[in-house]
């Protein structure tokens, strides 16, 4: 059985991909910067990466200092997510049980840190967590492993005890290169043939999750 939880943010805990998703258009326009021909990938391609990934990302579909957008988007993000964001179902549920469980947890989000702290207060889950990992801590981004390695320092658990939980594909990604024990829970991307080959299960939602950690399954 797993001895720690890693959990990704967006997308996982919170339903704020699709907030995300919002933002680009009003952040463009600000700008004066044409939207990404193909919004579709554009947003798909993003999923999960920060720093220097996320930039390059962003360059590839629009013009400009990528930075100067990225500012934008975020500022528009703490704008919207400060008057709170929605759980994903049974997010509370397993939270619960591995407090009952004595299991330690993290947050490992390629968000940036106040953003990760500003979405755990305003949806009272902040006291359930024992540290947070942002993207602006590691040299690489997901889905390189940085990470979730850093992530499982932090927690004083080697990375093959660690259970990943991920709704993105890098996420997924970065969880079996950092060799820990990862499973997904989709969001607005549902797994392909490469997503299947890498994860150790796929749940419907995290109370799926919590049923397999109390039945010794992961």
């Amino acid at each position: 059985m797993v001895k720690a939880v890693i959990f990704d943010m967006d997308g996982l805990m919170f339903d704020t991909e699709r907030l995300w998703d919002t933002l680009w258009e009003p952040a463009c326009k600000e700008l004066g910067l044409p939207l990404p021909p193909d919004m579709a990938k554009f947003q798909a391609g993003g999923r999960g990466l920060a720093g220097d990934n996320l930039r390059r990302h962003v360059a590839q579909y629009i013009p400009g200092d990528p930075q100067k957008v990225l500012d934008k988007v975020w500022q528009l993000a703490d704008e919207r997510f400060a008057q709170g964001v929605p759980c994903k179902p049974g997010l509370k549920e397993l939270l619960s049980t591995l407090e009952d469980l004595g299991m330690p947890r993290i947050v490992a989000s390629s968000s940036p840190r106040n953003m990760i702290e500003m979405n755990l207060q305003t949806s009272g889950t902040a006291r359930y967590f024992h540290d947070v990992v942002s993207g602006t801590e590691v040299a690489r981004s997901k889905p390189a492993p940085d990470t979730f390695l850093l992530a499982a320092e932090k927690l004083h658990t080697d990375p093959k005890d660690c259970l990943v939980l991920e709704d993105s594909f890098n996420g997924v990604r970065a969880g079996r290169a950092a060799g820990c024990v990862t499973v997904m829970v989709p969001d607005l991307m549902q797994p392909t043939d490469e997503i299947r080959a890498l994860y150790t299960c796929c749940c419907k939602d995290l109370l799926e999750v919590r049923d397999l950690l109390l039945a010794g399954k992961l």
